[in-house]
């Protein structure tokens, strides 16, 4: 029963390409003009664009667009409120700058969507709820509670602004009561507009406009004799017999029609040539690895290799095939060593077959390129994982039992319906025919159109690949000196067994552990028979019972006792019960979640290390250079130097160190500098100062960078300069503790500009005059006293009284002249 026969509405949910799609398909059934459907779209993200025009795709020819504009005017779509608040349009506008400045993107509707204003309102619904837990005695961590306080509550303008839709209703299950629009196209412009409003507060609905139903009417709830026309009486007498030969009449013109129908659809399909690629239209991919296979010569778009044998690709651990993009869609390419395809009527219909064939474990056929040599090809879906042989031949995979038979279920699965199709046979099943896609889903490959797939024999025969290809041929199909192209399905069967050998062995195509034989002497055994016929190993029993058994029933001698696959799906799902989809996919899946499970805990510690370590590095560079400054770093900006109108700066030095330094050891001057500078970077810390560097016994000290703080400068090192001549006068040098060490201090004030230098080790230096003048008062000064600039003691004089200095007099500055300068002799507030 299709929806024709219930229903007369039909929602739609789907991107808009698919819903312009499922339109057109409407229009094609003839089931918009009438007026007896109608169409709601449930549409989020671009219903509320002033230009709304879904029917329309520019890629499209005009008639198609005229098509698709008629299909909707049957539609209406639902689409979330769009707010007209002079509010949201200031919101939209400065959303559209943010998007433009800092993301580059631009928007083309007038407002943006009211999905990115119910994000923000989300965030302030948060807050509020947030607030409510933390009074009411709750924690931040705990999201019940959070949550708890959104439930069942109205969200007013006193606590989120009304910015959009005015208040936030949240219900007692935690959903929005949210208001939605109702669209319906304008028949005359094109464009969805408005026609009535959905209030989730009020539960109300208010029209706007008039909706335009095609025909002039909405769609009746049923057709007017019902669904199965009980509503309209049978007619009786005469006329009944009459009613009944022309209802005859028109079932055997119907039955004709079909087969008209479906015979010029045949034609039609066989005409079309679907299948069929252009070769202009391939781009070939270069592998990702190649084997030794020699040099290559280009021919057109082809690279042919020409010193690589077929021994020589076959002793590869993988052999890899070419590869090439197809319309957008990765293939896989296969030459054909026809020079050219007969397109008879008969091959035509093959390739159809093979075209309309679809299954989860078949490769899909995309098409065949009939171009003349050198570029007849076919192209099949790739599958980058590889074939069964491969896997089975590299040890990184590990397969227990439950993945073993999944292979197999896989496998049984492909060839049941194979084999029920119109293909009927495979004919060339074996493990390096089936191929693993990305999801890891098994798929059987290389079957159908066996005359384009033949093989020159001749000049294989008797080679070492020759008869390794024949190790999965049944013994019947090797007696018969004229096999079918197509194979049988009892062969099928058979090759099935010879793979499940390799699943359960893991030990290469028909394993043998006795003797040492020859791929041809396996096939000449296999194909004289005996009793017990020749079969691969299986003294070593390494799978269940019922595998064993169902393999060796597979490969019998007499093929009529062979079960058929359909006997093999319920054979292999009995066997895979503890896998019910029965997917690899989803037994490694299965496998990941435990492993994630039990990875969960070491990356969380392995997380906390790092986000440790790099709090001490962080932490460390916060020392070496200004918080501000290495936050810039951080964030991978560049620092510039900066220019700062008036600072600071302090210069210290111990008189005498040199002398001292030649009477002590470099341990000893170590410890001492160490000891002192330890001590005065504790004092340090009290002040708004920032310690530039330390180069032996000079100490470098600045204020008012990088962060400013007026005319403080002055007095912030003025106290701090007190304080550490305090701490000197009472320090005990550990070598030479009779001995006291004497500190001259030197301070100036003025501008001066400051920035990182260097990307290794980086410095934050100081460059200006202030800084030699700073310098020279310090390297002028006197032991355990604090000389001071004429401009460091006019700042002192006029903004902080309490510092008591004293005239020094005139002094001679290398570079500067004679200038009056100052002594700091202390503070009249001690304590401070």
């Amino acid at each position: 029963m299709s929806f024709h026969d219930k229903a007369r509405i039909l929602v739609v949910c789907g991107s808009p390409a698919n819903v312009r799609g499922i339109m057109l398909a409407a229009a094609g059934l003839n089931m918009v003009a009438t007026g007896d459907y109608a169409f709601f779209n449930i549409e989020i993200f671009t219903g509320t664009a002033a230009n709304y025009k879904p029917w329309y795709n520019a890629s499209d020819t005009d008639e198609r667009n005229e098509i698709a504009k008629k299909a909707y005017e049957a539609v209406l779509t639902v689409t979330a409120r769009a707010p007209s608040s002079d509010q949201y349009k200031n919101f939209s506008s400065h959303v559209k700058k943010i998007a433009q400045e800092e993301f580059g993107y631009t928007y083309e509707e007038d407002i943006v969507n009211p999905y990115v204003a119910g994000f923000f309102e989300g965030v302030l619904v948060y807050a509020a709820a947030l607030n409510s837990t933390l009074r009411e005695g709750g924690s931040i961590t705990n999201g019940r509670d959070i949550v708890r306080n959104m439930w069942n509550r109205t969200f007013d303008s006193n606590v989120v602004p009304p910015w959009f839709t005015g208040n936030i209703s949240v219900d007692a299950r935690g959903d929005r009561k949210a208001d939605y629009s109702l669209l319906d196209m304008n028949p005359a412009t094109g464009i969805f507009e408005s026609v009535a409003t959905y209030y989730g507060e009020s539960e109300s609905l208010e029209f706007t406009g008039n909706i335009s139903w095609p025909g002039g009417r909405p769609p009746r709830d049923q057709p007017v004799c019902g669904f199965d026309n009980s509503l309209c009486p049978e007619p009786h007498g005469p006329w009944s017999i009459v009613a009944g030969l022309l209802a005859l009449l028109v079932v055997v013109m119907a039955v004709g029609s079909v087969f008209i129908y479906r015979h010029y659809k045949l034609e039609a399909d066989l005409a079309s040539l679907t299948w069929r690629i252009s070769w202009e239209d391939v781009e070939i991919l270069e592998p990702t690895k190649q084997g030794k296979c020699g040099s290559k010569v280009s021919l057109g778009k082809i690279s042919v290799n020409t010193n690589a044998s077929m021994d020589s690709l076959v002793q590869n651990r993988k052999t890899y095939i070419r590869t090439g993009r197809c319309k957008g869609v990765t293939v896989a390419i296969k030459r054909i060593s026809h020079d050219r395809v007969d397109l008879a009527r008969p091959m035509l219909i093959q390739l159809k077959r093979m075209k309309d064939l679809q299954y989860d474990h078949l490769v899909r056929f995309i098409g065949v390129c009939v171009d003349p040599k050198p570029y007849c090809a076919f192209f099949t879906e790739y599958c980058p994982k590889g074939s069964l042989m491969d896997i089975l031949e590299n040890d990184d995979y590990k397969l227990d039992t439950v993945f073993r038979i999944s292979l197999m279920h896989d496998i049984v699965k492909g060839m049941a319906f194979l084999h029920s199709s119109e293909i009927r046979t495979h004919g060339n099943l074996k493990s390096t025919n089936c191929v693993v896609d990305s999801r890891f889903v098994l798929k059987l490959t290389d079957f159908g159109l066996h005359i384009l797939r033949e093989k020159d024999k001749d000049s294989l025969h008797d080679s070492e690949v020759y008869w390794k290809r024949k190790l999965w041929t049944a013994p019947e199909i090797l007696r018969n000196p004229n096999p079918p192209e197509e194979g049988t399905q009892k062969a099928d069967v058979y090759a099935f067994a010879i793979i499940v050998h390799e699943i359960i062995y893991r030990m290469g195509t028909f394993y043998l552990k006795h003797g040492n034989l020859s791929k041809k002497q396996i096939v000449e055994n296999v194909k004289n028979g005996g009793h017990p016929p020749f079969r691969p190993s299986t003294e070593d029993e390494v799978a269940e019972e019922e595998v064993m058994h169902m393999m060796k029933k597979c490969w019998a001698e007499d093929y009529m006792e062979r079960p058929d696959f359909h006997q093999l799906k319920t054979i292999i799902r009995r066997l895979n019960k503890d896998n019910e989809s029965g997917n690899i996919l989803d037994n490694l899946l299965s496998r990941m979640e435990q492993y994630a499970n039990n990875l969960e805990a070491l990356v969380q510690e392995r997380t906390a290390d790092y986000l440790e370590e790099k709090r001490r590095c962080e932490e460390l560079l916060y020392q070496l250079l200004p918080k501000s400054v290495a936050s810039q770093l951080i964030a991978g900006k560049s620092v510039v130097a900066e220019t700062y109108d008036s600072v600071t700066i302090y210069f210290s030095d111990i008189v005498g160190f040199t002398a001292l330094s030649a009477q002590s050891t470099p341990m000893q001057v170590v410890d001492l500098l160490n000891d002192l500078y330890t001590r005065f970077d504790a004092i340090i810390e009290n002040f708004d100062v920032y310690k530039v560097e330390t180069i032996g016994d000079a100490y470098m000290v600045v204020s008012g960078l990088p962060m400013r703080n007026g005319t403080e400068h002055t007095r912030e090192i003025a106290s701090m300069s007190l304080a550490l001549l305090r701490e000197v006068e009472t320090f005990t040098i550990r070598h030479r503790p009779e001995d006291k060490l004497k500190l001259r201090i030197g301070m100036h004030t003025g501008p001066c500009v400051a920035g990182v230098v260097g990307l290794k080790m980086p410095r934050y230096c100081l460059f200006g005059d202030t800084v030699n003048t700073a310098s020279r008062m310090e390297s002028n000064g006197q032991p355990l006293k604090i000389h001071v600039s004429p401009t460091t003691q006019k700042v002192l004089v006029e903004y902080y009284p309490s510092f008591i200095l004293e005239l020094r007099g005139e002094v001679e500055m290398k570079g500067k002249g004679r200038m009056s300068t100052y002594w700091l002799l202390g503070k009249q507030d001690a304590d401070h």
